[in-house]
């Protein structure tokens, strides 16, 4: 029978070994590839023009003005972080409401609300479920097509755009369903606010 003696050094090494293999090389050789395959993927999907950062097209950003397609509620919080100088810092979190909660409900009417007195040419059609509900994670960068075309005439009028360009915006922020067949199409809410600005 072995002694813990000679056990424990070689448990010591194999610990060793496989810190650095684990820790260290995979971790670097995973983040090189990333690195050198993916660049764009790896930083964050930054959109970035002319040397400025506008936000990641992987998470959602609030808009709340008619000139700009409005994305999906986000729960915003400024209570639990701040920075080095005591700055409250916004940050966005999933909901945990259920949707047969009294609060959720009067979340998604205070919604529909808002989203009809802005959009008054829509008055006869029904908003879009996107526009009214968070997403799980509640940083969701897309809205369906249906929930951008309902924003279009107010958006024009806002813009002074006309109608046809604004939906060449969209179509060209529209991603397909994956592989053609898997979910929904998308439309980035960052990337076509960014495209009425003229930024893109």
């Amino acid at each position: 029978m072995k002694s813990i003696k000679t056990i424990l050094p070689r448990a010591a090494m194999l610990l060793l070994v496989f810190t650095v293999i684990c820790g260290v090389l995979y971790t670097a050789l995973v983040t090189g590839l990333a690195q050198l395959l993916f660049p764009q993927q790896a930083n964050g999907s930054i959109i970035t023009v002319d040397g400025k950062k506008y936000g990641s097209a992987l998470l959602g950003q609030q808009y709340t003005d008619d000139a700009h397609f409005w994305g999906r509620i986000m729960q915003l919080d400024v209570s639990t972080f701040q920075d080095e100088n005591g700055t409250p810092l916004l940050y966005a979190a999933p909901s945990n409401l259920s949707p047969a909660s009294e609060t959720y409900r009067a979340l998604v009417a205070q919604r529909i609300e808002k989203i009809r007195k802005a959009n008054p040419a829509m008055q006869e059609d029904a908003i879009p479920v996107d526009l009214v509900t968070s997403s799980g994670s509640g940083l969701d960068p897309h809205i369906s097509p249906a929930a951008a075309a309902y924003q279009v005439a107010r958006v024009a009028d806002a813009t002074g755009k006309s109608e046809a360009d604004i939906r060449t915006i969209l179509a060209k922020c529209t991603k397909d369903k994956f592989l053609g067949v898997f979910g929904q199409k998308t439309v980035n809410v960052l990337q076509a606010n960014l495209m009425l600005d003229g930024i893109l």
